[in-house]
């Protein structure tokens, strides 16, 4: 099973980073995440998360309740899903049981949230009566 892909998305271009943080709050970070085969998607999922949500493996820091921006392709679907999340979840570096360093991604309690819930567990399917843990647990 291969691990989903993700990779940050650099802010824009042209902003001094010292002067954009002055200036604003944070931004959210924006985060690619492709899931190519379904294994990596029952490995990330997190049913947890009554609206639902997805592992992101980083070494980047959070706290609970950071902002972060999904941009998420489901394997054999071409269209990329925007999800604006919070982090809800977090496995720190040198995690028991050799867990992978990342942060959950709570989905929000809206309609596409809720559709995106549903096309990930039909996707899904049987696999989510697995026994084999995902990477949270």
């Amino acid at each position: 099973m291969s691990e989903p892909t993700a990779r940050a998305v650099p802010a824009a271009a042209g902003t001094p980073p010292a002067a954009a943080a002055a200036a604003a709050p944070p931004r959210p970070s924006v985060i690619q995440l492709v899931f190519r085969e379904k294994g990596a998607l029952y490995a990330a999922y997190m049913p947890l998360f009554a609206e639902g949500g997805l592992f992101v493996p980083t070494t980047r820091e959070y706290k609970l309740g950071d902002d972060i921006y999904l941009l998420l392709s489901l394997p054999e679907d071409p269209q990329r899903y925007p999800v604006a999340g919070k982090v809800g979840w977090i496995t720190p570096a040198n995690a028991s049981g050799g867990r992978t360093q990342g942060v959950g991604v709570r989905f929000p309690t809206d309609e596409k949230s809720r559709a995106l819930k549903q096309k990930v567990e039909e996707i899904l399917g049987t696999s989510l009566s697995s026994a084999k843990p995902p990477q949270t647990i």
